[in-house]
């Protein structure tokens, strides 16, 4: 005889929540921020334009690189955070130096660039808590701890207000 076999039930099907970004007509209407959107891979930066100018060639050469907010208000961490972790990228040969180029001074993109790859890690250096100054007013200088792997290092930038845009103009790492 036979050990009786109870019966098996078929697994059960659920509804997943979407993993896509919402579409500018899913947005939240009003005044609520709506989530940003979700980047695969290397970390997005985005260059506001300057408002009240048009969409034409006249406004894509007005665009100001990182005008994070009311004009001399100092920048928004979550955009400090990107700009380092963009920084942290570059150092690891991730990303090309090219990609925040509208984001520093000449004098920083050479240093950069000088710099070549510093951080030499077989996974993508990950940023750690930020820790911001302002030792004048339109300077903010930040610090912060990139976490490689098997070895940490230290990322300082320094950026000053031009106008009404935020420009790095020195970064610095240890070898």
């Amino acid at each position: 005889m036979s050990p009786s076999r109870r019966p098996v039930s078929l697994p059960r099907l659920a509804p997943s929540p979407s993993a896509e970004p919402p579409y500018d007509d899913d947005r939240p209407a009003g005044d609520a921020p709506a989530a940003p959107p979700y980047v695969q891979g290397a970390l997005a930066l985005t260059v506001d334009p300057e408002p009240g100018r048009d969409s034409g060639a006249a406004g894509r050469r007005a665009q100001h690189p990182l005008v994070w907010g009311p004009p001399g208000a100092p920048p928004d961490e979550r955009r400090l955070r990107a700009l380092a972790q963009a920084v942290a990228e570059i150092l690891s040969g991730r990303r090309p130096p090219a990609s925040v180029a509208c984001h520093l001074t000449g004098r920083a993109q050479a240093e950069l660039v000088r710099s070549g790859k510093v951080i030499d890690s077989t996974r993508p250096p990950r940023t750690g808590r930020l820790h911001v100054s302002q030792p004048e007013d339109g300077v903010v200088e930040m610090c912060t701890v990139v976490d490689c792997g098997d070895r940490s290092r230290v990322l300082a930038l320094r950026l000053e207000r031009r106008g009404v845009r935020w420009l790095c103009t020195d970064v610095e790492t240890a070898p």
